[in-house]
């Protein structure tokens, strides 16, 4: 650590800490020697493993991130929130149909939500998260999945809902359901799997299989690229 190195003061589950800024709460943690084994997915953003509450000296509100993102700021309170249950239900696509009141149906609790708006405010993807839990009651399933795309199912919407909801598997099922049904089929993708299941690239695979990791690294490195449009 430099001279120059701005030190900030945080507090961990009302303990003082000194820590470099610039850290994430993540790293911030394990800096002040706490070991993380639950609650560290991929540590990039993206499994949401690491939904985080926090607040600041003299501002009692809650604020909502993911510690792997969210940097530590000046007289920051943190506190390792623990695994929250959130129901969801047991489903066969197959027998689904991808409409609004389907997913009523299986989620008949969505009806409860009275717009509050306290599931926007604590989605650290920034999602618009009452508006798809709308868009379900509307029926609209492709504006459900366009709002919901970047969900890392994090939980943190779950955990501040007053009704006790659970947009984030709602949203799930709605994807699904878009996915199975209603997303324009890829051509090349129905071709490319009627390969696999005619078996045409076992005896590529099986060779792959045979060689070493240098072989396999040069084959890589030196594949065809398909030129990007």
């Amino acid at each position: 650590m430099t001279e120059q190195t701005k030190i900030v003061d945080i507090y961990i589950m009302g303990k003082h800490y000194q820590v470099p800024e610039g850290l994430t709460i993540m790293t911030a943690l394990e800096y002040c020697g706490y070991r993380l084994v639950r609650g560290c997915g991929c540590r990039a953003g993206f499994c949401g493993a690491c939904a985080t509450v926090y607040n600041l000296k003299d501002d009692p509100q809650l604020k909502f991130d993911l510690a792997c993102q969210k940097t530590v700021e000046q007289d920051m309170y943190l506190a390792q929130i623990p695994f929250f249950p959130a129901a969801k239900a047991t489903y066969d696509i197959e027998k689904l149909e991808p409409t609004g009141e389907q997913v009523l149906a299986v989620y008949p609790l969505i009806e409860k939500c009275f717009g509050c708006n306290t599931c926007t405010k604590a989605c650290p993807q920034e999602l618009e998260v009452m508006w798809y839990m709308s868009d379900i009651l509307r029926g609209d399933i492709p504006e459900v999945m366009n709002k919901s795309f970047d969900c890392v199912m994090c939980g943190l919407c779950a955990a501040r809902c007053p009704q006790g909801l659970v947009p984030y598997n709602y949203a799930l099922l709605s994807r699904r359901l878009y996915g199975k049904y209603l997303a324009p089929r890829s051509k090349h993708l129905e071709d490319r799997i009627a390969e696999i299941n005619a078996n045409k690239f076992d005896a590529d695979i099986e060779k792959l299989k045979k060689m070493d990791k240098k072989e396999i690294q040069k084959k890589y490195q030196t594949r065809d690229i398909e030129a990007a449009y």
